[in-house]
């Protein structure tokens, strides 16, 4: 029987907060099987060092026929979860991308990717990122490669059109909402920005794909996530109305049916599934 071997290898990012977080993963002798992959107020891109990644919007099609398979990945805000084939061995780089960065790292809003479940990153990106992708295949460390990934990603945004920015009412709504760990109020938010909740709403799907209800809810469902992963990642087990009134649920109940939104399953369901990959370290990063 293969031995099971995981890597996972963390760089610091480097893109003016355009990166959220940076995971290099290498594993082999896994039993084939599904990863559920939740849904996060950050956009995901993935440049696979092995054969293209599978997934779909339920474990049927992840496995099926109409599976999308892609080299990169591009994954825009989702409300629920991407089922993400895990093969006996796989390798890649995967990013947490900040949605208001869409624009100069990828030519398009947010909004744009929130269509499907994932995008050809090759599609959007162009032929250049195919290149990038054969180019940290060739390479022989992860300290390597991130410094290509990192240039590459650079001169994007160095080579971005000018219209690249986005609207300063929006930028500061999304801010707010970090600051507020997504507990703020829609009215609160408006008045902070100085527009009125219809066109605040709409100025905001227009850029990211969601409501700034929506965004709020992911927020605090990342927080609350991280929140649960924590001790587990230590031995121990999580104190879930802790949790919940920390993150600024209104109690345990209401915690459980964010998860059960987000991930499919129960807090201790999803955490059966994914305990070995936490305390291997898979899990983690993205910004308080």
């Amino acid at each position: 029987m293969e031995t099971v071997s995981r890597e996972f290898v963390r760089a610091a990012p480097r893109l003016d907060g355009m990166v959220v977080s940076a995971v290099g993963y290498r594993t082999a002798g896994e039993r084939p099987g599904l990863h559920r992959g939740l849904p996060s107020p950050y956009l995901t891109l993935i440049f696979s060092l092995d054969g293209p990644v599978a997934t779909g919007l339920s474990p049927e099609q992840a496995v099926g026929p109409d599976a999308i398979r892609t080299d990169i990945v591009l994954g825009g805000l989702h409300q629920s979860p991407a089922y993400v084939v895990r093969p006996e061995h796989e390798a890649g780089i995967q990013l947490a991308v900040h949605p208001l960065a869409a624009r100069a790292l990828f030519g398009v809003p947010a909004s744009e990717l929130t269509g499907g479940l994932v995008t050809s990153g090759a599609q959007v990106m162009g032929r250049r990122a195919v290149d990038v992708r054969e180019l940290l295949c060739e390479q022989g460390g992860w300290e390597e490669r991130f410094a290509s990934l990192s240039g590459y990603l650079r001169q994007r945004v160095a080579d971005a059109d000018a219209d690249a920015a986005v609207r300063p009412e929006v930028a500061e709504a999304w801010a707010w909402l970090a600051r507020h760990r997504g507990v703020g109020t829609l009215r609160g938010l408006s008045r902070h920005v100085a527009l009125s909740e219809r066109r605040l709403t709409t100025l905001f799907r227009a850029e990211t794909g969601l409501s700034p209800k929506q965004a709020g809810r992911l927020m605090r469902f990342q927080r609350a996530r991280d929140a649960v992963v924590r001790p587990v990642a230590s031995g121990g087990a999580p104190d879930l109305a802790r949790v919940a009134a920390d993150c600024g649920y209104y109690d345990h109940s209401h915690l459980v049916r964010d998860f059960r939104q987000y991930t499919g399953v129960s807090p201790s369901g999803w955490l059966a599934e994914e305990c070995r990959n936490i305390q291997a370290g898979s899990h983690g990063g993205g910004e308080e």
